[in-house]
């Protein structure tokens, strides 16, 4: 459910960038791109951890990503 949800939030994501791209927002889009779009690839690596720390440690990276999303987003 998150990963698909994590996904789909990129998917949305991208859609913006390629509008702040033909506004010449490079530096801004940029920075989202990579902050959101690491938020569904770290839950992806969670569900394949090898022990519960390992899915601990990746779910956190995923909610630091989210959080400095919001924070560009704003």
């Amino acid at each position: 459910m998150i990963e698909e949800r994590s996904f789909k939030f990129a998917i949305k994501i991208i859609a913006l960038v390629k509008i702040l791209r033909k506004q010449k927002e490079y530096i801004f889009a940029d920075q989202l791109l990579r902050s959101a779009t690491s938020i569904g690839a770290n839950v992806a690596e969670a569900g394949a951890g090898q022990s519960k720390k390992d899915f601990i440690a990746k779910m956190s990276i995923a909610s630091k990503e989210s959080r400095e999303t919001r924070y560009w987003l704003r």
